[in-house]
């Protein structure tokens, strides 16, 4: 570039400036169609998807409730007492109960649409009724031994579909019904056998691209598919089918690449037959329309940067001037750069001396920090083990404390950040000070109030009682330094700097027993004991607390609670994750059961936050108790308010939930509701523990911290998301509630992730 002369650097910049934010623009819009119109065909596809399932659904289940109501008519009584073909044509008024119950299977096949043959077959008789050979002996009928294997793991009374292909070689859904023990005292089995092709047109969609569709059975068995000759073959073996059958979800759409050909596979499991239904398009030509847009929109954007040059060309010409006559004047009067150097020569030349500079200044920076013993310490507790800390820790042998702030949430709640801070210095400085001189030891901050101290030393009597004293007198200090209890975890010995992370996480492990033990103490680590290692769960206590709270009975629930207590410290194997196993699982099951009541979790629980998160961060079983002893607490007084003020309640904060969002008016909302203001403001403060404002904007903040987190969206479009008409208030509110500004938030979820 230093050989070409400015003012066609200048025309390069110009059209480079122009030329690749519009291509730029148009690559991102052609993406953006092409993507939108792609999740918008395959919602389009698996909604069709779902409708074709829902016809098949309600044909099937119309069949089987036509099959359940006649086998509670009583009808095939008439043949309970002829077990042989034989006694069965002794006499006409015989053959006549039979036709009539020949003509009862006539009639259900025609009440739903392509079903083939209904037949009825009494347990222990040599014959069947059917409606395709009527009355006649089983051995001249096809055989039934299939039953077995259609009824094997059956449910219940109510009947099984069940895939298969008749003698003749016919595909067949076939609904077995064994008549029920409860309307009469016959015993035999109804089948009916649908044609398979009623089943495909069903699903068959119409749709344009459809490459075909399949339907399996649970087992992964195909039952309809446009392939007749894969019917009843392991649906698992097509391409892509297992990984679908094996997803979490009932319901989706995915993309697959199949012989170059793009794919779009749509499914949807019934959830009333567990049968999984899947469509396949090809997007090859769903997307016709949308390339030729995409090619379109290239194309004006090719005419569009062409113009552009044209136009960079001129204001090159015109702009340049000045600035070279400048650049000349320059190099007249300093003497740098030479003869054959253009303009940009001797710009570059000058700002080269100064950056060189400054290159300097920032490596002599960097390797100060290098040098640093946080860093150092940081390094190895990760691992890294660099040459400096064989000049920090000569001795042989080392061992990690952990130091844990007790109740770390609530000391946060009650010390602004710069409080927090400079207590961590002065712990730090405090702690290292203790120390005697024969133990080398250096101390970080990890975060969420651990300190994290590497204690290096010549393995001795008086060394490791030192080593235990100065422990205490830790403890001792930082309780009188943060007002607060501290709990330390220490490790076992180690002779390998290389394996400093895992003393770490031993020192870890052993805060853990602060649960059952308390805080404020020190714990060594030991070994973990089998025993310790099998899993407790007061199942009885569960039914019953399930039980008392369906009678609101506060009492015997605490007691409950108590008795799991006691429960726990009697077992002296239990472990940390256990206990939190406990009552996780304790409050899961509460939870579960006042949502199947239909029971408002949302009002009771609402100020409390993330329960679980809040289990988590609790240290004591005390703890754990107190706060599940409140749990129960805001359940049986929310059971027990009036219902008046319970609908209104469940009115104002579904209203808050779906228009948090807009500009509320609340005296206007509170008229709409009914109640006046004031007592709108009381029942939401009873309800959430926050004021009615306070409540709309945790709303607010909640839902932008899900769009900072799983969206591309700008600070400023995100504000106006969720309610905020400014970025300057939305910045205010969500520091106030979360403690960072957006931007900070965005970027520490993107490392988490």
């Amino acid at each position: 570039m230093k050989r070409f002369p400015m003012m066609l650097q200048l025309m390069l910049i110009l059209i480079c400036v122009m030329a690749i934010p519009t291509a730029i623009l148009t690559w991102y819009s052609g993406t953006q169609i092409v993507g939108y119109s792609e999740s918008a065909i395959a919602e389009t596809s698996l909604a069709g998807l779902n409708a074709n399932r829902e016809l098949n659904e309600n044909a099937l289940s119309n069949l089987a409730q036509d099959a359940v109501q006649l086998a509670a008519t009583n009808i095939f009584d008439r043949l309970r007492g002829f077990q042989t073909y034989s006694e069965l044509n002794s006499d006409y008024s015989d053959i006549s109960s039979a036709l009539k119950v020949l003509n009862e299977l006539a009639s259900l096949n025609h009440r739903v649409d392509g079903v083939y043959s209904t037949y009825f077959l009494l347990d222990g008789a040599d014959y069947v009724v059917s409606t395709d050979q009527g009355i006649t002996t089983l051995d001249r009928y096809e055989q039934v031994a299939w039953m077995e294997q259609a009824l094997d793991g059956r449910r219940g009374i109510a009947g099984v579909w069940f895939p298969r292909r008749l003698e003749s070689g016919l595909q067949v859904v076939s609904y077995v019904l064994p008549l029920n023990r409860l309307s009469t005292t016959t015993r035999g089995t109804i089948v009916v056998n649908l044609r398979e092709k009623q089943i495909a047109n069903y699903l068959n969609s119409s749709e344009p691209g459809s490459e075909g569709y399949m339907l399996l059975s649970s087992d992964g068995t195909i039952i309809s598919h446009h392939d007749k000759s894969l019917l009843l073959s392991d649906g698992n073996k097509q391409p892509f089918i297992r990984q679908i059958l094996s997803k979490p979800v009932k319901e989706g759409y995915a993309y697959h690449t199949l012989n170059g050909e793009r794919l779009l596979y749509t499914w949807s499991r019934s959830e009333q037959l567990g049968w999984w239904n899947i469509n396949i398009y090809s997007m090859d030509q769903l997307m016709t329309k949308t390339y030729n847009l995409q090619r379109s929109i290239i194309f004006i954007t090719a005419i569009i940067i062409f113009a552009g040059t044209i136009l960079a060309v001129l204001l090159a010409t015109w702009l340049s001037q000045p600035l070279r006559k400048l650049v000349r004047t320059m190099r007249e009067r300093t003497g740098l750069g030479t003869p054959g150097n253009n303009e940009l020569a001797f710009l570059e030349s000058a700002f080269r001396r100064m950056q060189e500079e400054e290159e300097g200044l920032h490596s002599l920076l960097q390797e100060r920090e290098q040098d640093t013993r946080s860093l150092s310490i940081h390094q190895l507790l990760r691992g890294e083990v660099k040459k400096q800390i064989a000049e920090m820790f000569p001795e042989r042998y080392y061992t990690i404390a952990v130091v844990s702030i007790d109740r770390y949430r609530r000391y946060v709640s009650k010390n602004n950040p710069e409080t927090r801070s400079y207590n961590r210095y002065l712990l730090l400085s405090k702690c290292e000070s203790l120390f005697p001189a024969n133990i080398h030891a250096r101390g970080i901050y990890q975060g969420e109030g651990n300190f994290v101290f590497v204690m290096n030393y010549v393995q001795d009597e008086g060394v490791m009682s030192g080593l235990k004293d100065t422990l205490v007198r830790i403890r001792d200090a930082a309780l009188d330094l943060l007002g607060h209890s501290v709990t330390t975890g220490v490790s076992s010995q180690t002779e390998f700097s290389e394996l400093i992370p895992e003393r770490v996480a031993e020192a870890a492990e052993a805060i853990k027993q602060r649960m059952i033990k308390g805080s404020g103490c020190i714990f060594y680590w030991q070994e973990e004991s089998e025993r310790s290692k099998k899993y407790m769960y007061p199942t009885n206590s569960e039914r019953r607390i399930v039980n008392f709270l369906e009678r609101a009975d506060l009492d015997s629930i605490l007691g409950e609670l108590n008795s799991i207590r006691l429960d726990i410290i009697s077992d002296e194997s239990i472990s940390h994750d256990n206990i939190l196993f406990i009552y996780n699982q304790m409050i899961g099951v509460t939870i579960k059961h006042l949502r199947e009541n239909n029971i408002s979790t949302s009002r009771i629980f609402a100020g409390r936050g993330n329960i679980y998160s809040a289990i988590a961060a609790l240290d004591t079983l005390d703890e754990l108790e107190n706060y599940l002893r409140d749990f129960f607490k805001d359940i049986i007084s929310h059971l027990e308010r009036n219902t008046g003020e319970a609908n209104h309640g469940d009115r104002i904060i579904r209203y808050l939930e779906e228009n948090f969002c807009k500009e509320i008016v609340f005296e206007e909302m509170a008229k709409e509701i009914g109640i006046s203001y004031s007592y709108m403001r009381k029942i939401v403060y009873e309800l959430t523990g926050k004021s009615l404002i306070d409540y709309t904007n945790h709303l607010r903040i909640e839902k932008a911290k899900q769009l900072l987190a799983e969206s591309n969206m700008t600070i400023t479009q995100i504000a106006s998301e969720v309610g905020y008409y400014n970025v300057q208030s939305f910045n205010r509110f969500f520091r106030k509630y979360e403690g960072m500004p957006p931007s900070s938030y965005k970027t520490s979820r993107a490392k988490t992730s």
